[in-house]
């Protein structure tokens, strides 16, 4: 056998792992589906009500939130619930004007009345969780709850909620998220979707079916003893808030999810602050992952818990795979080893396997999420395209979160810029010219991608029997394009917005 004979043999191979692997992933999504229709009549109930309302500790952590500040620290003494029983943190690292802000937002806040303890660190040691931690000397409740600046609790979020705690092995009470800005632009209604399926089906199969889920780091409310028990929060990872879930769950505490009750919040409104935010998602499930599986697989819990928290672990891993997929399209093609090209029946079944597997698993996923949700299945049919370019478009930026995370190099926990959006009374802005600017080689590397999956293309319309990945082609290149052009903000991602009230307008040359 030559040289070439076993080139060609490795690297079919290697592709076909890669669309095994693609394929049982896929496979896992429609599981999701049917544990969500099996289980989600399964409504939690409060196992009593307190008739002594507890103390809680409400933690607003920020870190140069300066559009949103003086907004979620507002809405927050709004909250129906007494206050003789309610403490807020504000715990602000900020380096810019966001410190004075919420200080003199915290000091009028405290002559009206209301518990609210500022807190400033200069280091910013430990990022979130070491902020969270911090808090914790000083907060007087018994339970914790946890909002980002850019959430807006909804005014009776506790009185909905802290009575699931009469049940002694509850340690989370986690709602949904909702998003203020979702009408505003193609991305932010694409990201909705993707959110709207990881709450609508993967939450509530979860935790309905008892299986381990996530506490989403904001929404929700913690038991402080169960922080404690499960070692407290921690900072070698990047998603501190899926650390802490697991080490509680595997302790053996209790998660409650209410899908019914909602925590609006904003979605990411440029490519730059949505990458960076799937980054920090991807490296830090990815750091868990090491962290946490070894003891997840080797503890006494039962099979399905340890299958669906491999799944859901590793799930970050995808990226990779699809990276590895489409930088190998073109000798797949080539060496005609793609089941199109070869064409024979065996080839086109596992072919029409991966298409059902890989693309028609999301399509189910996402249709069945907006289906309970919004009573509107068909919804996410016409947003599809836009969402697998997206999926496409960002591959590399998370094969390099991945990668980071594998070789154990460690960054700075990087914040999803807010800007106050889809709140009249506080409307931000985006300002593009205060932007800090450095050298970013990944828009670069997936514009190249974009023009090499037009290659791609540029074969497949001359050769016939390859004209069915044609759409897909087309799909993928836009995404590259898309995400590569909208890093650079040589095309805007949404539109911009006026100042807020409180801030000056910035003059226009």
């Amino acid at each position: 056998m030559t040289l070439a004979n076993w080139a060609e043999i490795t690297f079919m191979t290697v592709y076909t792992i890669m669309l095994v692997v693609v394929s049982v992933f896929g496979l896992h999504r429609y599981a999701l589906v049917f544990l969500y229709w099996r289980h989600h009549k399964k409504k939690p109930s409060p196992a009593g009500r307190f008739e002594d309302l507890p103390v809680v500790t409400i933690q607003l952590p920020m870190y140069n939130e300066r559009f949103v500040a003086r907004r979620i620290i507002e809405k927050t003494c709004l909250l129906d619930y007494p206050r003789e029983k309610l403490q807020i943190q504000v715990l602000d690292d900020s380096t810019d004007d966001t410190t004075r802000i919420a200080r003199e937002t915290c000091d009028e806040m405290c002559r009206k009345g209301f518990d609210v303890e500022f807190i400033h660190r200069d280091d910013r040691g430990g990022f979130k969780a070491g902020a969270m931690e911090n808090g914790l000397k000083t907060a007087r409740g018994e339970f914790i709850s946890i909002f980002d600046a850019d959430f807006i609790p909804e005014p009776d979020f506790l009185n909905n909620t802290i009575h699931y705690f009469t049940d002694p092995d509850v340690c989370v009470v986690q709602t949904r998220w909702e998003h203020l800005n979702r009408e505003d632009s193609l991305l932010t209604k694409s990201q909705a979707i993707f959110l709207d399926g990881h709450f609508a089906i993967e939450h509530v199969s979860r935790n309905r079916s008892g299986r381990f889920m996530s506490f989403n780091g904001t929404g929700g409310t913690w038991r402080r003893s169960a922080i404690a028990d499960a070692g407290g929060w921690r900072h070698d990872t990047l998603t501190e808030d899926l650390d802490l879930s697991y080490r509680a769950q595997l302790r053996g505490w209790k998660f409650i999810f209410l899908p019914d009750l909602v925590s609006p919040a904003e979605l990411p409104p440029e490519m730059t602050g949505f990458k960076a935010q799937q980054f920090r998602w991807t490296k830090g499930g990815a750091q868990s992952a090491i962290k946490l599986l070894p003891k997840v697989l080797l503890s006494k819990l039962p099979l399905k818990v340890k299958i669906e928290a491999f799944f859901h672990l590793t799930g970050f891993t995808m990226h990779i795979f699809m990276f590895g997929l489409v930088a190998l399209m073109y000798p797949a093609m080539y060496l005609k080893c793609l089941p199109v090209e070869s064409g024979t029946v065996w080839s086109v079944l596992v072919d029409m396997s991966i298409f059902s597997l890989a693309t028609m698993s999301a399509t189910v996923f996402y249709c069945a999420s907006q289906g309970a949700l919004k009573g509107n299945w068909r919804l996410p049919l016409k947003y599809l395209p836009m969402m697998m370019a997206l999926g496409v478009g960002l591959c590399i930026s998370n094969t390099k979160a991945i990668l980071e995370a594998w070789f154990g190099r460690k960054s700075a926990f990087i914040r999803t810029p807010k800007y106050g959006l889809g709140d009249e009374a506080s409307e931000g802005y985006i300002d593009h010219g205060r932007a800090k600017k450095k050298t970013n080689w990944l828009p670069i590397v997936e514009f190249l991608m974009g023009v090499y999956m037009l290659g791609c293309l540029y074969f497949c319309i001359f050769e016939v029997r390859a004209a069915i990945t044609v759409p897909f082609l087309a799909i993928f290149a836009f995404g590259f394009f898309y995400v590569s052009l909208t890093s650079l903000q040589l095309l805007p991602a949404t539109k911009s917005r006026p100042a807020p009230i409180n801030e000056p307008a910035q003059k226009q040359e």
